[in-house]
């Protein structure tokens, strides 16, 4: 099979399809119609398909030679925005829209099982087996964590893993690749402090929870300038706090909430140390008492070298090493693909969406968002290779 060629004669297909998804967006864990949708393509394929994590869909291609099981991410939720772009496939659900990309990933994976299939069926075949992981919930719960946890990566037992986000600051026709370190964990942080209420003409007779905070607050902060090296990034910003019942009145208890990202988990788990030290610590010089409580979040996403190799060598062959471009620093956001790469070798990469000739460049996550749809052709073309060389590894 020409497998550009075959790209080329699907690719207005694809178009209609992501148009739809991108006209009808749902939020996370309400991703009901998008399912079904999903399900209807792969069944017209003849795809083996099931619900997971009640919104998703894991599907299967099974070759008819032994080889590897490479499985490739698409998410599918949209977010709690309202779209201000005047085109014909603009969202008809007011405050909920496309705004991440999620219905260009959706539409990605889908092309690349169309061709899959074909060749799986064909008298040649393919080497192993493809699965397709389509992910509620990235924007939100980290649908990727239920999707392994209810088994999507077993049954086959999945060896490498594929995923990608389109990115309006690349041109569409270029990807951006990074080794090693890409997106960072994300925990958020509970203080709670606890002191003595008085009035406040009489400040030595309380304990001011409130005057604990500002100490806490500064020395958490020092943690990233001074405990951790300057070459290591780490971030911990407090975006809530919250105490106190009246002006006159020395506060007994100040809630503080936060946000802790790192890149590694022997920094991620050092960082949490120390700030419990010293909330612990600083509460109690004061008279008071400090706790902390952690929410984790998602896992920080490491490529790795072995995949990041395969997606570079096709994507400089495919499209030349010209349009192949380097993230220099890992992003301090985060990513739940992390979950299906910390089970399999698995890489994620950046594909170029923007077209500023067409004035195409809003920042995702905004209510302009849109992408060039050329990038739907780059994407699947890309992917297949990527999937064809990690079957045969």
């Amino acid at each position: 099979m020409d497998i550009n060629k075959r790209v080329d004669e699907i690719f207005e297909e694809l178009v209609g399809i992501r148009r739809d998804f991108h006209k009808n967006p749902e939020l996370s864990q309400k991703e009901f119609r998008t399912q079904g949708k999903i399900r209807e393509y792969l069944n017209a394929w003849g795809i083996e398909n099931y619900d997971i994590s009640e919104t998703g869909i894991v599907g299967i291609i099974r070759g008819k030679n032994s080889g590897n099981t490479v499985a490739i991410r698409g998410d599918i939720d949209a977010l709690p925005i309202h779209e201000k772009n005047d085109v014909p496939y603009s969202s008809v659900n007011p405050g909920v829209m496309h705004a991440c990309g999620h219905d260009a990933h959706t539409t990605i994976v889908l092309g690349i099982a169309k061709i899959m299939k074909e060749l799986a069926d064909s008298e040649q075949s393919i080497n192993g087996n493809v699965k397709l992981l389509f992910q509620p919930a990235e924007e939100t719960i980290g649908g990727a964590d239920r999707m392994v946890k209810e088994g999507c990566m077993l049954n086959p037992t999945v060896d490498y893993v594929l995923g990608l986000h389109v990115m309006p600051y690349i041109d569409a026709g270029k990807v951006e690749l990074k080794y090693g370190k890409l997106n960072a964990s994300t925990d958020t942080i509970n203080i709670t402090l606890k002191g003595k209420s008085a009035h406040g003409a009489y400040p030595d007779l309380g304990i001011d929870a409130i005057m604990i905070a500002g100490h806490v607050i500064t020395g958490v902060q020092s943690i990233v300038s001074r405990n951790i090296s300057p070459l290591n990034s780490v971030v911990i910003s407090f975006g809530k706090i919250s105490g106190g019942v009246n002006s006159n009145v020395i506060a007994d208890e100040v809630k503080i909430n936060g946000t802790l990202r790192a890149l590694d988990e022997e920094t991620r788990k050092y960082a949490k140390e120390r700030i419990e030290n010293i909330v612990k610590a600083t509460s109690s010089a004061y008279g008071g008492i400090g706790s902390v409580e952690f929410s984790e979040g998602y896992n920080s996403l490491i490529n790795n070298d072995e995949v990041v190799d395969v997606i570079k060598e096709n994507s400089e062959n495919i499209l030349g090493s010209e349009n192949v471009v380097y993230k220099e620093f890992p992003s301090l956001g985060a990513e739940d693909f992390s979950y299906f790469s910390d089970v399999a070798k698995g890489a994620f990469f950046h594909l170029g969406c923007g077209n500023s000739a067409k004035g195409i460049a809003s920042p995702i996550h905004t209510e302009t968002f849109d992408i060039d749809e050329d990038c739907l052709k780059v994407g699947v073309r890309l992917q297949i290779e990527n999937v064809l060389t990690l079957l045969g590894k």
